[in-house]
């Protein structure tokens, strides 16, 4: 079970939650500028397809696939007009390819019976198509300016919880959490600031508190515990000599 931070923030006099949200949405904002999805895409219906392709892989090896894919699948149609085998192969690359080619053919069917082929921006309504589970409809409603959730992926789940945001491991209540406290207008970027400042700087083994824009906001910083376990240490010092 990963190690509660929240409690380590008030003992060292960070703050609560909601008074260094913003702060630190604001200096993440400074330093990942360029923070976005990796994710290529033109259309609403690409943007769908590439996160759907996205599960258990990287972004740059979705990317590569759909360079070709969507030059041969531009609608809806075009993914139900081959064999199924003909999809899987063409998606083969991005892995668990039969799960994946099934569930893209099913959301195409269903964008055709229910939303006349367009992409829907209401969370329950991408919820409803197949292999869409909420993940995947919250990256899909931000990326289209209707962010109604907070992605939590791996990375937002172990900064959030090293920050202190968080003390939970489900990702569902990580997000119930996160949305109490992160402005309803930061939702869509909050996780891609998070992502790429676990990707350039609080790397999971070797976090680089050194070089971090969040160190003295952070209750992890292995900085901040030296500092807080020196002025423990002092003090325990300090009443040792009074009681002598």
């Amino acid at each position: 079970m990963a190690r509660s931070y929240v409690g380590e923030a008030r003992r060292r006099g960070l703050g609560r939650r909601r008074e260094r949200i913003v702060p630190i949405v604001e200096r993440l904002a400074h330093e990942h500028a360029d923070a976005a999805i990796a994710l290529r895409f033109r259309s609403d219906l690409e943007l769908l397809v590439s996160v759907m392709l996205s599960a258990q892989t990287t972004d740059t090896n979705v990317n590569r696939v759909t360079t070709r894919l969507f030059e041969k699948y531009r609608a809806p149609e075009d993914y139900l007009a081959v064999p199924l085998e003909e999809l899987e192969r063409d998606i083969y690359a991005t892995g668990f390819f039969r799960q994946k080619a099934k569930a893209v053919r099913g959301t195409m069917r269903v964008l055709l019976e229910e939303f006349d082929g367009r992409v829907p921006r209401r969370l329950e309504e991408l919820m409803r198509l197949p292999g869409v589970a909420r993940k995947t409809a919250n990256v899909v409603a931000a990326e289209l300016g209707h962010a109604q959730g907070i992605v939590v992926d791996t990375h937002v789940r172990r900064l959030s919880q090293r920050l202190g945001l968080t003390r939970r491991e489900d990702p569902v209540k990580i997000e119930r959490d996160l949305q109490r406290v992160v402005p309803r207008a930061d939702w869509a970027r909050f996780p891609h600031l998070l992502i790429w400042h676990g990707r350039r700087v609080c790397d999971a083994r070797r976090p680089r508190c050194e070089d971090c824009v969040l160190e003295d906001l952070c209750p992890s910083s292995r900085l901040g515990l030296v500092r807080s376990s020196g002025a423990s240490g002092r003090a325990r010092a300090a009443a040792r000599s009074t009681r002598g």
